[in-house]
């Protein structure tokens, strides 16, 4: 089945906020305002000896919290919190069907990222298994369904260690409302390109250093500035301006 006899075939659930279900869409048309609302499609329990590291991640994109059923999971909701162009996250988003191969088929992802460059769907799996002919069956057909609206689809696995590492050590820096916003200011007005962390953490010397330090990791979280993530992090990394 190529991607164009599969798009007319894909049929999309979400559940709403007050946990009905508006089933079986035509995913073609399916609003995305509708998506963009829609609660996990799946509940989450905690149980002794169970496999995954389940949980809820406060993230500062939507100021709320996100679900995750993995450790891997939760780093790709660290990456997206962090990056940028991403304005929203859906966890769980919806239920794709779809007759592929004369058989119904059901796949859910597990995010949903409205980003500046458009919707991008995300399917989170450890490397090791990606191979393996069921998952690659399932994203195969998920990602031509993804296509046929003009959607980016995203099989992502394991990051470089240094880089989850030094994200994660960020995002204790990602609430706003804990940064002084005059602080926050007289760093923005400074010239931080082409400073070291450790020169950047001197600046405005007549505010106590640990606000400063901390108010510039949050610049630095936030996409104010840049650096290297992909070895640890330290105090000769050198800023830069974001593009």
């Amino acid at each position: 089945m190529g991607t164009t006899d599969l798009a007319t075939s894909v049929q999309v659930s979400v559940r709403q906020a007050d946990e009905s279900v508006v089933e079986d869409l035509e995913w073609a048309s399916a609003a995305l305002d509708l998506l963009r609302k829609a609660q996990p499609w799946r509940t989450f329990r905690w149980y002794k000896g169970q496999q995954h590291y389940s949980g809820a991640y406060w993230a500062a994109t939507v100021r709320d919290h996100v679900i995750y059923e993995s450790r891997l999971e939760l780093g790709r909701l660290l990456f997206a919190d962090h990056a940028a162009n991403v304005r929203h996250v859906v966890a769980q988003p919806f239920l794709l069907k779809a007759e592929v191969e004369g058989k119904l088929r059901r796949h859910i992802p597990d995010y949903l990222l409205l980003t500046d460059d458009g919707p991008v769907v995300v399917d989170v799996k450890p490397r090791h298994r990606l191979e393996r002919p069921k998952v690659a069956f399932a994203f195969a057909w998920t990602r031509a369904a993804v296509a046929s609206r003009g959607w980016r689809y995203e099989v992502w696995s394991e990051p470089d260690p240094h880089e989850l590492e030094n994200v994660r050590f960020l995002a204790g820096y990602r609430r706003d409302w804990l940064f002084d916003p005059d602080l926050l200011d007289g760093l923005r007005a400074c010239e931080l390109e082409g400073r070291s962390l450790r020169e950047a953490f001197r600046l405005l010397p007549e505010c106590p250093r640990p606000l400063v330090k901390s108010a510039v990791l949050h610049l630095l979280w936030s996409g104010h500035v840049t650096t290297e993530l992909g070895r640890p992090l330290s105090l000769g990394h050198v800023l830069r301006r974001a593009a």
